[in-house]
């Protein structure tokens, strides 16, 4: 690649930066360096994978906890805990058998008991977990290792959304974790995965520890995506919270780190034209970048409020913010994504190169926007939505919009999306999020694809959309679901559920010396695998 004066300049600047920044790594005591992976992400605030969907919290859960099925490379479900199954001629009973093995990080083993009980806490929050509870007869320990799932009607979709990774991934916890409420956190992290979550070493808003499980028994087929087996090549992971992207960077080019899940995309070049750093892209759908307005306070109660922000967004622009490099973003019209067999191009007019701001000045006018204060939720650990939140609130005051950032690390946001009240009450007008492009093809996991009454964050209504929502999982035939699609895309930009701002892939910036980074259609990826050679 040519390096151009700007990007030289940049280059500079990253390797200033490396030399200026204090060495705050290296103090921490670890293992052997080449047995310890030190990466950059955000702060956990957090700990509960099912109390909430964020990424951070995901990839906790991935480390530390285990599930029944897992994807292979294939995306097809393959038995993870699980080690013998059957389903009944009449697809309404299923049996499930664990595998041997299995233990807790506090050395008691894994039980049904313990499964049952992990099942019915992630139903009430996640969208295929209430689908499978309006579905479900029974759902009952058998013996100390068996238990049954027993269907009022056939849900061919099952094996899918136990080994899914749209979040909250369904993963098993101890039974007296999981039988808390979901909406209340569990206080501990004892897990059965390949790694332990390190309590001791653990320094809340810096740096958190993972060390190798040595009593995980893995699978004995060889590992294929997320399935098969979990082998773990290092000691010790370490997850530093890097808020500073640029100070992520430098820590990166000077060895103090080892990956950085976020890297700046402007610095991209920087990245390629260092010999010791890599871009890797471990999630080739990307994700969509979502707009979610809360449904439930002024303006966006009004559908001309919410459909005035359909024909504000300028898609192209958003992009050259968070991303400038071409390779890596495109404008996404679909709710069921790009990447997926359901992306369509239903009731699409609205999308105009530019935006229309003065269509929307007029929508919003007719939705009788009288100035109340817009709250936008401004995540600055979060370059990507930290940039796209400031051009969102100067195209909203472009147009007259009393628009306000709210600034805050991505903690903060998680905190405060919860709150359905008026923003004079510490409520929000809009929050920007993402999930991956891959998960939006399934209706019935897809956390912003829910209308109804358990909608995610924002809290969108539409009992028309629903109705077409629940046939989803009784239509076999692909042609079938693709027309479906369409009607509910009709009906969803009619209301306006939320708003998307393009599809972006995000590469990982890593040293050459990491290696073996298992490549999934999410956010998250598994510290599995991976190897550090000596550098």
């Amino acid at each position: 690649m040519a390096i151009s004066r700007r990007n030289l300049i940049k280059m500079s600047m990253a390797a200033g930066a490396a030399l200026s920044s204090p060495s705050i790594l290296r103090a921490q005591t670890t293992p052997s360096d080449a047995r310890t992976v030190r990466l950059a992400w955000g702060d956990i605030t957090v700990f509960d994978p099912i109390f909430t969907t964020t990424d951070p919290t995901q990839a906790h859960g991935l480390a530390i906890y285990d599930t029944l099925f897992a994807l292979d490379s294939a995306l097809k479900p393959q038995p993870q805990m699980v080690g013998k199954w059957g389903v009944s001629d009449d697809k309404r009973t299923y049996t499930f058998e664990l595998r041997d093995g299995l233990a807790w990080h506090d050395g008691t083993p894994v039980t049904a008991a313990d499964c049952v009980a992990s099942i019915r806490r992630w139903a009430q929050v996640a969208p295929g977990g209430q689908l499978l509870m309006e579905r479900a007869k029974d759902i009952s320990r058998k013996d100390h290792k068996s238990f049954t799932i027993t269907l009022k009607e056939p849900l061919g979709i099952l094996l899918d959304m136990l080994g899914g990774v749209a979040a909250p991934v369904a993963f098993m916890m101890r039974e007296k974790d999981a039988g808390r409420p979901a909406t209340e956190q569990v206080t501990t992290s004892i897990g059965s995965g390949p790694f332990k979550f390190n309590e001791a070493l653990a320094k809340p808003g810096a740096s958190y520890t993972y060390d190798r499980n040595e009593k995980y028994v893995s699978r004995g087929e060889p590992s294929d995506g997320l399935a098969g087996a979990k082998i773990v090549k290092v000691d010790r992971v370490i997850w530093n919270n890097i808020a500073d992207q640029q100070t992520a960077l430098a820590a990166l080019q000077t060895g103090e780190i080892d990956l950085q899940t976020y890297a700046p995309a402007d610095l991209y070049p920087v990245i390629e034209n260092d010999p010791n750093l890599a871009l890797q892209v471990l999630n080739k759908s990307g994700n969509d970048l979502c707009l979610r307005m809360n449904h439930l306070q002024k303006p966006f109660d009004n559908v001309k409020a919410r459909q005035a922000m359909l024909h504000l967004i300028d898609q192209e622009a958003f992009l050259r913010v968070t991303a400038p490099d071409p390779r890596f973003g495109h404008p996404v019209t679909s709710i069921f994504g790009n990447s997926t067999p359901y992306s369509n191009d239903e009731n699409t007019g609205w999308f105009k190169k530019g935006g229309d701001p003065e269509k929307a000045k007029q929508l919003f006018k007719e939705a009788g926007y009288a100035g109340e204060k817009v709250v936008i939720l401004d995540p600055t650990s979060w370059a990507q939505a930290h940039a796209a939140s400031q051009l969102l609130a100067a195209t909203l005051q472009k147009i007259g919009i009393n628009a306000e950032l709210a600034p805050s690390d991505w903690g903060g946001v998680v905190a405060r999306r919860a709150n359905k009240g008026p923003v004079e009450s510490g409520g929000w007008s809009i929050f920007i999020t993402d999930d991956p492009d891959y998960v939006q093809g399934d209706p019935n996991t897809a956390v912003f694809l829910n209308a109804g009454d358990n909608a995610w964050f924002g809290w969108p209504k539409s009992e028309e959309y629903e109705a077409l929502r629940a046939k989803w999982p009784d239509i076999a035939s692909l042609e079938e679901r693709k027309a479906l699609a369409r009607q509910m895309q009709r009906v969803w930009w009619d209301f306006v559920g939320d708003v998307r701002l393009g599809q972006i892939v995000s590469p990982i910036a890593r040293r050459k010396t990491l290696t073996g980074l298992i490549e999934v259609p999410a956010i998250f990826f598994p510290f599995w695998n991976m190897q550090k050679a000596a550098g």
